[in-house]
């Protein structure tokens, strides 16, 4: 109950501090009447949801693959949706609407996902994960041939969303991904159970009575659809769903009925306080939130590594 509390109170501490803080820093009366807020406000709430999606997809991909390196990109998201809003930006389609290149990255992630599952179908969740390693290194070879045949403006443009962009945040898009995380979350605290038992082993959940190869594809649907939509919204934001998950579990439990609402508030706080970071960090000057979380998050990665040789 106490690290409840705790969370939620750092939640709403960490979310005032990112509409105050930045290249100017609001004062009470600012909060209430001031454009700078309600952009910062909007701004944070995507960095809450999109945070919270990524956490809740990296817990079920490495609950499903038993894998402790597997993240929300192990299945080539990340690189399919680059593919996608690459083209958007290389074609001319971001002219044309605001909603151009998120649905350019939503469509490339989610056919990247749909076609290493139909690659994988027959096998366990090893030819998954490899066919996801293998998708991602294909798109992103088709990835580097279209910013290298763009215009310097286009490739900027693109440079700057693949690295992961809360600045850009839609709010007419941010209301389906609200939408989307929340109903997901609240489907995985009900499935819980499941995904203790394909936490254990497929050999195992087998044996206790469940349908592995059905769980395992709506697990793995449920958790690229998280992924997908923060694409979509932000661009690539990396190694969110690698740390946060960690983190949860040994604060709380390996058990995901106790952890699933836990993995979306700390999720939403890891991001948040990136995105503050990379507001304050060099003075005049912001950086994409995808930098500072990849700088925390390989760290990360190399221990892990280590500690699971």
């Amino acid at each position: 109950m106490k690290k409840n509390s705790l969370s939620l109170f750092l939640l709403f501490f960490v979310f005032i501090s990112g509409v105050v803080l930045g290249s100017e820093i609001l004062n009470f009366n600012d909060l209430w009447n001031s454009p700078v807020a309600e952009l910062r406000f909007f701004r944070m709430l995507g960095a809450l949801f999109i945070g919270g999606a990524l956490s809740l997809s990296g817990m079920v991909f490495q609950a499903v693959l038993r894998n402790p390196l597997a993240e929300p990109y192990t299945l080539g998201v990340s690189a399919g949706a680059g593919v996608g809003a690459a083209a958007a930006f290389i074609t001319g389609l971001h002219a044309l609407s605001v909603y151009s290149v998120p649905f350019a990255a939503l469509g490339g992630a989610l056919v990247t996902v749909l076609l290493v599952l139909r690659i994988s179908r027959a096998g366990g969740s090893e030819k998954l994960l490899l066919s996801g390693v293998i998708a991602g290194t294909i798109c992103s070879s088709v990835l580097m041939f279209l910013l290298s045949v763009a215009r310097s403006e286009e490739v900027a443009a693109a440079s700057w969303w693949l690295l992961g962009d809360l600045q850009s945040v839609n709010e007419k898009l941010l209301l389906p991904v609200i939408v989307l995380t929340l109903g997901i979350m609240f489907y995985l605290r009900w499935m819980a159970g499941a995904l203790d038992l394909l936490a254990l082993g497929e050999r195992e959940a087998f044996f206790l009575g469940l349908d592995v190869g059905r769980m395992r594809l709506l697990m793995v649907i449920c958790a690229s659809a998280l992924a997908a939509a923060s694409v979509a919204l932000a661009g690539a934001v990396g190694f969110c769903g690698l740390i946060v998950p960690h983190a949860v579990r040994r604060l709380y439990s390996a058990s995901h009925r106790k952890n699933v609402f836990a993995m979306f508030i700390w999720g939403g706080i890891f991001l948040m306080v990136c995105d503050v970071i990379s507001r304050i960090v060099l003075p005049g000057q912001e950086l994409p939130v995808g930098v500072v979380t990849s700088i925390t998050g390989g760290p990360v990665f190399l221990w892990i590594l280590n500690r699971k040789k």
